[in-house]
């Protein structure tokens, strides 16, 4: 399979106003690729596109939850941009909480902003990319898209079906000019599960204890990250692992499919507990 070429045509990048979507924009902006910017924080997004402005570059303000909206701003990239050929979808959200914690309305939320946002946009932007000479759509799952550990079952829900839909599509295109890849990251320093939310029902100190040491971690940096994902995506490759958790944890869940809890529940003994009582 060909290397896909970057730059001089356009890459859409939803999550662009933080973390792996930013850094994604700027090593892309610096190998001359025209970028198309999604992020629901206008004020982040804007001193992104600004730290990029050697590159023709817009910002679309958007809630991806919004599917009239999503499929507004395709219309508006695909005008600003006659050659788009590269998607990479970045935006999501963390949440922490028991099922027994966690409302339907808290679920339904995170699912929303994963999953449907991910599907939104990339039917949205499909026919741009179908129309290019040759294309590629990363999406952005999670090592919790291999392994599902307590405490996560939003999340794990949510990028378990980010990781299907990306390989059923993947099939679904396999006579076309565009490829799909999904990118499973394991503890990148994002601040994500800082800044994440958690069920209503945990006490806030409880919820910050977990969160903090989920993040301990964590020791992939963003812009390492980064630069996989745009090797990914210009090698066009439909399963890629980054950082050494994911591939142990890629290597224990093949091993005991269904046993693989075991070895994990100890070392995220204390990013699952949302309900001790903190000192």
């Amino acid at each position: 399979m060909s290397r896909l070429t970057l730059t001089g045509s356009t890459t859409v990048i939803t999550g662009a106003a933080n973390g792996m979507g930013a850094d994604v924009a700027r090593l892309l902006a610096a190998e001359g690729a025209h970028l198309a910017l999604l992020d629901s924080n206008a004020e982040a997004l804007a001193r992104v596109a600004a730290s990029v402005a050697s590159t023709t570059v817009t910002t679309h303000v958007i809630d991806l939850r919004d599917d009239e909206a999503v499929f507004a701003v395709a219309d508006e990239i695909t005008a600003a941009h006659p050659r788009v050929n590269a998607l990479i979808t970045c935006a999501g959200s963390s949440m922490l909480g028991s099922l027994e914690q966690l409302t339907m309305e808290e679920m339904r939320w995170l699912v929303d902003v994963n999953l449907w946002g991910t599907v939104s946009i990339t039917k949205a932007l499909l026919p741009a990319l179908l129309a290019a000479p040759e294309a590629h759509i990363t999406h952005l799952a999670s090592v919790y898209a291999l392994a599902a550990p307590a405490g996560r079952i939003p999340y794990a829900l949510s990028k378990f079906a980010v990781r299907g839909f990306s390989e059923a599509l993947r099939h679904e295109l396999e006579n076309t000019s565009v490829t799909v890849g999904a990118v499973y990251p394991a503890g990148v320093r994002t601040g994500i599960i800082l800044h994440g939310r958690y069920a209503a029902a945990i006490d806030p100190a409880v919820a910050a204890r977990a969160a903090s040491a989920q993040a301990e971690m964590y020791h992939t940096e963003p812009a390492d990250a980064a630069a996989r994902i745009v090797e990914a995506t210009r090698r066009r490759r439909p399963r890629t692992m980054i950082g050494r958790e994911a591939r142990i944890i890629d290597l224990l869940v093949r091993i005991a499919p269904t046993a693989y809890w075991g070895a994990m529940r100890r070392p995220l003994r204390a990013t699952v507990d949302t309900t001790t009582p903190v000192a």
